[in-house]
């Protein structure tokens, strides 16, 4: 390990530590260390922030890896975690919910439950399809055509289910779309946190032989890769975790680009162990920094990464047409 490596880790454990503290401090009223540790009328307010703490530290360990995993896979910087249409059929999943059950009276943590749970289920589905069609494609670039069809088809759906729906349906819907955090109850970063487990495992289980498939096909089967079995796994981690986020917290946009682009410019990118570990760590300053600019200026999670994620791709592109 690098000294390089370790001195980048800490500065971003660092700023993972400074950017987490403006975070519980930031909102409409100040709270003090009592609000957060002892007892307070505040106590509620200090949950809420702490829940929303978590679920930016959740969902930068897990977009990062996920669109991590899609760029090394299929050799492709622009490639992330949406790319197999997980995100699209979740969004899917969770318009059916929504403007199907608007006439349907129910509290307001059961509401938000039945859509995260709507939208796991149908991201699932579409991961054991995607698993299922695999065998078919043994060419990696029409898994990727397939997942644009799937993208296209759930978003021509979702548009028609827009066109017929209610006004508060689709207030909701929109709502959603927008990237929202403070409404994540604490069970639910439970139930987040033991999927988003099983994704991290799933992907240290496929960085080794992605260092060899990163050399070629031909010197990855010399070297022992099993291909087939790790675009198995490849597909079962980044789904899980990209399906895992877009359930608790609408689809987040352009992070699982950005972080490992980002990562292959400070650090070597061919060290793909230190790359994940790098990614994982800028993910989760940048989460709770997009977190704490929109609780300042009150505009969504998602319209915030959109500014700064498209013109940081604008430059990858540009970058990639001089080379």
């Amino acid at each position: 390990m690098s000294q390089k490596f370790r001195i980048l880790c800490s500065i971003l454990i660092v700023l993972t530590v400074a950017v987490s503290l403006i975070n519980l401090n930031t909102g409409f009223l100040s709270l003090n260390f009592n609000d957060f540790f002892g007892e307070s009328s505040n106590n509620q307010i200090a949950e809420i922030r702490i829940n929303r703490v978590l679920v930016m530290l959740l969902a930068g360990i897990s977009i990062p890896t996920s669109g991590f995993l899609m760029q090394e896979y299929f050799q492709n910087p622009l490639a992330g975690p949406d790319i197999l249409g997980i995100t699209s059929v979740a969004s899917l999943s969770v318009a059916f919910y929504i403007f199907f059950s608007y006439n349907i009276s129910l509290p307001d943590f059961l509401q938000n439950s039945f859509m995260s749970l709507s939208s796991i289920i149908g991201s699932l589905l579409l991961m054991l399809l995607l698993l299922a069609v695999s065998d078919k494609f043994q060419d990696k670039s029409y898994l990727v055509i397939f997942g644009f069809l799937v993208s296209a088809f759930a978003g021509a759906i979702v548009s028609l289910l827009q066109f017929y729906a209610e006004n508060q349906s689709l207030k909701n819907y929109i709502l959603w779309s927008f990237g929202a955090n403070n409404l994540v109850s604490r069970n639910q970063i439970y139930v987040l946190s033991i999927l988003i487990l099983i994704g991290i495992f799933v992907s240290f289980k496929t960085i080794k032989p992605l260092i060899g498939n990163s050399l070629g096909t031909s010197y990855a089967k010399s070297f022992g890769v099993n291909l087939h079995h790790l675009k198995l796994l490849v597909i079962l981690a980044s789904s899980l975790l990209s399906a895992s986020v877009t359930a608790f917290l609408g689809p987040v946009l352009f992070i699982g680009i950005i972080v490992p682009h980002f990562c292959r410019l400070i650090y070597n990118p061919a060290k793909l162990w230190q790359q994940w570990i790098l990614n994982m760590l800028l993910g989760m300053v940048m989460m709770i920094l997009f977190s704490v600019i929109a609780e300042k200026s009150q505009i969504p999670l998602n319209v915030i990464s959109s500014i700064f994620g498209i013109p940081v791709i604008l430059m990858m592109l540009l970058r990639q047409n001089k080379v």
